[in-house]
């Protein structure tokens, strides 16, 4: 199993966007050491300065751009929740601004999901191993499946004097594989006849406002592999490992369902999420949908569910 690479990116202008789709889709990270837009101190400072009440926040403050709308920010001031608001839209819309010309591609069919702030330590942390941040895991969406999308995070590391500490690993076929071999995941498999019909009542449950997940085969999958990934105790030890230190002031992204990776440590980070049609890929054989087709053999999604 080999190291993921970091592609470090000086001027931005002077990349591009074709290139860097293609570095994305090989599973490398993209690294800015100045974030590579405006973002006015006066806005990061009130971020840092919100995070000295610990009561007012749920695990992470969410900006959902398509509703325009902010969760998790708890009992703060209507003077303080709506300047939160007009910073991390501000935030959103800036990320999304550059990474549409720095992804060109992409840009036409992409799905704008959440961003956030995290303003929490992430070493130390007490939560249950499933949603520990600092173990080697590929993200996955538990209640909104991506039908074989691509997740890819973009994120600024705003504390004023430490870095973010990162390890990663890869590729994604051979970390799949070795949970294969390990007889810890089952490789994910078509619906047909009673699957499929409950599949589709659930979809429609959802639509009606009923608090249900349908989970298709691909996410159901990547779902059980994130957590094989965490309870792996030899896994996380053994594997090799890139270690990267995000600075302040600095931005990085990855397909972070492609790229295996762990927040080691690191605290006042922010992050723009968004889901990349695998159609709109420039080899769309690199998509995890389809190593994992290659790997198994099977069809992990079936006509019903292809988009």
């Amino acid at each position: 199993m080999k190291q993921p690479s970091l592609v470090t990116v000086d001027n931005p202008s002077d990349h591009q966007a074709r290139q860097n789709c293609s570095a994305l889709e090989d599973g490398q990270l993209f690294f800015f050491p100045r974030t590579p837009f405006e973002f006015p101190e006066k806005e990061q400072q009130f971020l840092l300065h919100l995070r000295r009440s610990d009561s007012h926040f749920h695990k992470n403050i969410a900006y959902r751009p398509l509703q325009d709308r902010v969760t998790g920010a708890g009992s703060l001031s209507s003077e303080d929740r709506e300047q939160l608001h007009q910073i991390l839209r501000s935030y959103s819309q800036r990320s999304i601004g550059f990474l549409t010309e720095f992804l060109e591609p992409y840009a036409s069919s992409w799905k704008l999901e959440y961003a956030s702030f995290r303003p929490f330590q992430e070493q130390g942390r007490e939560l249950s191993t499933r949603k520990r941040n600092d173990l080697l895991h590929l993200d996955n969406f538990p209640t909104r499946p991506t039908n074989g999308d691509l997740i890819l995070r973009f994120f600024t590391n705003i504390n004023p004097s430490q870095p973010r500490r990162w390890i990663a690993t890869g590729p994604f076929e051979d970390v799949v594989q070795h949970f294969k071999d390990k007889g810890a995941v089952r490789w994910p498999r078509m619906l047909s006849g009673w699957g499929s019909l409950k599949y589709s009542a659930l979809q429609q449950g959802r639509r009606f406002g009923l608090p249900l997940t349908a989970r298709p085969p691909y996410d159901a999958f990547m779902l059980r592999l994130h957590h094989r990934m965490k309870e792996d105790e030899r896994f996380q030890q053994d594997c090799p490992k890139l270690h990267i230190e995000f600075p302040p002031g600095s931005s990085w992204m990855v397909f972070t369902d492609k790229v295996a990776h762990a927040a080691l440590s690191g605290q006042y980070a922010l992050e723009q999420t968004l889901l990349i049609s695998r159609k709109s890929l420039l080899s769309p054989q690199q998509a995890p949908l389809r190593i994992l087709e290659r790997l198994s053999g099977t069809s992990p999604l079936n006509d019903l569910f292809r988009r």
